[in-house]
């Protein structure tokens, strides 16, 4: 994975930036309907010094925040002034979700399905156009970072394709709790940047909507882990190496009756086999019906959804 090469300038949204620049630079989308300009804003990184191109992106789901304050958190702590390669963070990239508070853009399409995209298509496309056009030839390696969406809860998990071994190291070096192979999704950023031969991994930490510490600690700590495998940060590793657990295995529990979801386990806990994990009962205390793990293994997903209807899926668990 050692790439070693001489700098180039980089171009985004018709902006330059030479080695040794660091500059905030857009690139120009559309207007919102009252004519105000929507611009995706890229923070480009370009250091003096052989080196990757790294790009950390969040917020292809305007309503995944936790990626967007952890990108942001970074940028105001400057961890991201590295001292070789490049660095192209993207702490937005669906902004028009962002501001409706929404997963997708205001036509209802998701930008994760839209890729590579097209320059005239609808605007979920024409998001993942400038994304694959302009940002994507330019990076060696790319990490997206998500959470659970739905009041779904993601237990800090790092996803990769089975085929990629550059993704797979890339996904070890990062260091989450979790990581598991994932299959390319049509449509997918992963899957494009998959087909363009750039080596991409997909964090998933925290659910929509809603801040959790513990999502966005990990995420900067396993970001660092990665510019630091590359020798792209000059200050020393100070946090060490925690176990992940690699799950080869996965499976979705799923709601056997309509009623009120009680959660039994705290997320990214141990299970083993006919445990009971959590529990749905009618609201006349009349009926319960006991959700018993199917293996021994972990929990890295809790739905938190109070009520459900049958088989909503509740508990994400692996071996």
């Amino acid at each position: 994975m050692d790439i070693v090469k001489e700098n180039r300038t980089i171009t985004i949204g018709g902006t330059k930036v030479p080695p040794g620049k660091n500059k905030l630079v857009q690139i120009n989308i559309a207007r919102l309907p009252t004519g105000t300009l929507i611009d995706i804003p890229v923070h480009v990184f370009n250091s003096k010094n052989a080196g990757p191109t790294i790009l950390i992106q969040a917020g292809l789901h305007g309503d995944e925040i936790n990626g967007v304050e952890t990108v942001r958190r970074m940028l105001q702590e400057k961890q991201l002034n590295i001292n070789k390669g490049a660095v192209i963070a993207v702490p937005i990239l669906n902004v028009f979700g962002f501001i409706h508070f929404s997963r997708d853009v205001p036509d209802g399409k998701d930008v994760n399905r839209s890729f590579p995209g097209i320059k005239s298509g609808s605007l979920a496309s024409r998001i993942a156009y400038h994304n694959t056009s302009e940002i994507l030839p330019q990076i060696d390696f790319g990490i997206d970072l998500h959470t659970g969406g739905g009041q779904r809860h993601n237990f800090p998990q790092v996803r990769y394709s089975s085929s990629d071994d550059d993704a797979k190291k890339l996904a070890d070096v990062f260091n989450a709790p979790f990581l598991f192979p994932s299959r390319l999704i049509s449509g997918s950023f992963r899957k494009t940047a998959y087909n363009m031969g750039k080596p991409t991994i997909v964090y998933e930490a925290g659910e929509s909507m809603r801040f959790n510490e513990d999502a966005i600690t990990i995420g900067i700590r396993g970001i660092k882990n990665v510019l630091h495998y590359f020798g792209m940060l000059a200050e020393p590793l100070k946090v060490r190496k925690t176990p992940t657990v690699s799950l080869t295995e996965r499976k979705w529990i799923r709601a056997a009756a309509a009623g009120m979801f009680i959660p039994e386990i705290i997320n990214g806990s141990k299970i083993t086999k006919g445990q009971v994990i959590g529990l749905i009962t009618d609201t006349l205390a009349k009926k319960s019906k006991k959700i018993k793990a199917p293996f021994d293994g972990h929990v890295f997903c809790v739905n938190h959804q109070a009520v459900v209807n049958q088989g909503d899926a509740l508990f994400h668990v692996g071996k």
